[in-house]
């Protein structure tokens, strides 16, 4: 069954604020309160995907947002500076989003919990190995651009990797979340085997590097379902989530 793209473009509710993080005018993130007690999780960090491409933006995380926000946790929805050839700038941004946020953003028991998707899901795992802070408890990956150098192998979105890098990754490793150490917190990747944006050997190829990360294989589940509220992947990508909260 091919994907349903009715996630990417499907409207959503306004957050209820939108907060500064930096100077540039990608330094912000869309703020959607939890509707039921959020003091008591941890705040979940939202990071969209997109090739790292500019063209692709946190709009379409929306649908996402309010979907975690309604089953009580406080969400920030994080964008960030996508310039092609310049990945430190951002890789600077999501590291800056996860230090800054959490003190910026009301409502969450002082906690962070990532998830981030495709090209997201690469910026959440790098994070939890690259600048991990105190407050970060737990990640879920959903399809993750996990290895850059497999990904630019297999020529993923059309050449993305090198667009991104703008160099060979094998001279990035600092870059490659698969080249880093394990992370020290709980990690979950959830990724379907249908997947023909980000292909399921890509999560492996980590896994196999990282052992002790949680991967799950959806059968039959191609790269959007586990972003969309409406699919039935969706009470599992929720049920690993909460697994993180203490």
């Amino acid at each position: 069954m091919p994907d349903d793209l009715s996630i990417l473009t499907r409207p959503s509710n306004p957050p209820s604020q939108v907060v500064t993080y930096g100077p540039d005018p990608d330094h912000i993130a869309d703020i959607r309160f939890g509707k039921t007690a959020p003091e008591t999780r941890p705040l979940v960090l939202l990071v969209h995907g997109g090739f790292w491409r500019p063209q692709y933006d946190r709009t379409h995380t929306g649908p996402m947002a309010d979907a975690i926000a309604a089953a009580g946790w406080t969400v920030a929805s994080v964008e960030y500076r996508r310039v092609p050839g310049e990945p430190d700038k951002t890789l600077s941004d999501v590291t800056d989003a996860l230090s800054k946020l959490p003190l910026l953003v009301s409502r969450h028991n002082g906690s962070v919990v990532l998830i981030g998707h495709s090209a997201g899901g690469h910026l959440v795992l790098w994070l939890s190995a690259a600048r991990r802070t105190p407050q970060l408890i737990g990640t879920v990956a959903l399809a993750p651009a996990a290895d850059l150098q497999l990904s630019q192998e297999m020529n993923l979105g059309e050449g993305a990797t090198l667009a991104f890098l703008g160099v060979d990754p094998a001279s990035r490793p600092d870059a490659d979340p698969r080249r880093l150490p394990s992370p020290q917190i709980p990690v979950t990747i959830i990724h379907g085997d249908k997947d023909v944006v980000v292909r399921l050997p890509v999560a492996e190829s980590y896994v196999a590097a990282h052992p002790g990360v949680h991967l799950i294989r959806l059968p039959g589940v191609g790269h959007f379902a586990v972003i969309d509220p409406l699919s039935s992947t969706w009470p599992l990508v929720m049920r690993e989530l909460g697994a993180l909260a203490p």
